[in-house]
């Protein structure tokens, strides 16, 4: 089995080739090749290799699939006895990314 943690926008993700993984908002293009070089653990059947932070030569090719939006958060302030409401919404921006290789 063939598997790295990589690390986008603050948050890890344990990814596999062939594997669309949900990401935050990249600013990229649609259907445009990038490359990763924050990669903090390699999985090569037997073989481990830990970063410190991040794992030397190893990389990880992805191409972004599609941006979106995430489902609404809604969002309620209440005080009781003092008439006081507000409420708001947040509706986060995504970006789909396809894992295309694993180079380690």
């Amino acid at each position: 089995m063939k598997y790295a943690v990589i690390a986008i926008s603050g948050t890890q993700y344990q990814v596999e080739e062939g594997q669309t993984i949900t990401v935050d908002n990249q600013n990229q293009d649609v259907d445009q090749k990038t490359n990763l070089t924050d990669v903090l653990l390699t999985v090569n059947d037997d073989k481990v290799a830990v970063g410190s932070p991040f794992v030397k030569g190893a990389s990880v090719d992805y191409q972004i699939v599609a941006d979106l939006k995430g489902e609404k958060v809604d969002i309620f302030k209440f005080k009781s006895k003092s008439r006081y409401r507000r409420s708001a919404g947040f509706r986060p921006q995504l970006t789909n990314i396809k894992i295309t290789k694993l180079n380690f």
